[in-house]
């Protein structure tokens, strides 16, 4: 059934029902409404992040710092001084696509991390580092920008800046410090 409102004669609105096959189709309409909205929810449930703190669709790890090495054992790496801190962990597509799945390296791989140790338990410490791609060519290469420093042999740090021991403390700030080719 059909409802919808009518003028009558004397310039008032009376309701009116009307059967047909619109109803049939506005169920339908709502069914595969409902169908296309409940895919990205089965999406998200299915993915999310595991045990360790990684949730790998979202490119992301949120979590104690002691998950970051795949091993809870109040350690990150064999080292207990930051197991505890609360670390967030960003990297780009590129990234993901040459780390996980054998892709090339590119000046648009980059990653980001965000130790947080101002919590209980906690190393007291806390750390925002950038890090972008540049190739063994290091300091010769086109992605690397100045003011940064090498690190794990094809990796630049272009931000480093954080607080130990009460004093805010800057490494490093590269220029430009944005993420991306350029």
């Amino acid at each position: 059934m059909q409802s919808f409102a009518k003028a009558d004669a004397n310039g008032g609105w009376q309701a009116h029902s009307q059967g047909g096959p619109m109803k049939k189709h506005a169920l339908l309409v709502v069914f595969v409404t409902a169908m296309v909205l409940a895919v990205p929810v089965a999406a998200f449930a299915g993915g999310g992040f595991d045990q360790f703190g990684y949730n790998y669709q979202a490119r992301l790890f949120v979590g104690p710092a002691d998950g970051v090495d795949r091993v809870l054992d109040n350690a990150v790496w064999g080292d207990s001084t930051y197991a505890n801190d609360h670390l967030v962990m960003k990297w780009s597509e590129a990234w993901d696509d040459a780390r996980f799945n054998g892709a090339d390296w590119t000046c648009d791989a980059w990653e980001n991390n965000e130790w947080n140790g101002a919590v209980p338990g906690g190393s007291g410490e806390t750390w925002h580092y950038k890090i972008v791609w540049v190739g063994p060519e290091l300091e010769d290469s086109p992605c690397w920008r100045d003011g940064g420093y090498a690190i794990w042999g094809q990796f630049e740090v272009i931000m480093s800046h954080g607080t130990a021991g009460g004093e805010h403390i800057w490494d490093v700030l590269a220029r430009p410090a944005g993420y991306g080719g350029y």
